[in-house]
């Protein structure tokens, strides 16, 4: 559980930047959070507190800003890492989804040979909006046998339906920052 005072410390490590990337969002950008080792630090413990203890294998993250907390909580949980990429990025064998984003779609892949069929996966990211490249995990995941349960972001955006879109599919969300607000 993490403190009053740690978590303002945290919420005060992220950089609001107003009408970006387009007029009308308020982008919540991490990276000033990660830039600072105390903040990196107290979200990394909290986020891999929640889950150590818990039978996770494998931590599923996306690039890039997902790599970043999830190598950190890997480490930490003794799990490994899964890295969902872009096509063309991975070297071995990928299977791909393709996901609906607020402006069009994209593809995630991850090797085909990352996951074995039982593994319990915790899918990492560093913010849940819409849910699209969080869903695409989970079924990248389980496609490949795994069982998913579980969530973790460094933010939530609360008025966005990413927690119900992940709820849909049976998987409960944990989030360390949660804002108001798209």
């Amino acid at each position: 559980m993490i403190s009053k005072e740690d978590y303002e410390y945290l919420v005060n490590s992220v950089t609001n930047i107003p009408d970006f990337p387009k007029k009308g969002i308020l982008f919540r950008d991490i990276t000033s959070l990660v830039e600072d080792s105390k903040a990196f630090r107290l979200a990394v413990t909290a986020m891999a507190d929640n889950f150590a203890d818990r039978g996770y294998t494998k931590i599923m993250a996306a690039e890039a800003r997902g790599f970043v907390f999830g190598a950190a909580m890997a480490e930490r949980i003794g799990a490994g890492i899964v890295m969902v990429r872009k096509p063309g990025k991975l070297p071995r064998e990928t299977i791909s989804e393709e996901y609906i984003l607020e402006y069009g779609s994209n593809i995630l892949q991850c090797h085909k040979d990352s996951i074995k069929a039982g593994e319990k996966v915790l899918i990492v990211d560093d913010l849940l909006a819409t849910g699209g490249t969080a869903i695409a995990m989970v079924n990248l995941a389980r496609r490949l046998g795994a069982e998913v349960s579980d969530a973790c972001f460094a933010i939530c955006l609360k008025d966005l339906p990413g927690r119900s879109r992940l709820k849909e599919k049976s998987v409960e969300t944990f989030s360390l920052i949660n804002y108001e607000g798209k």
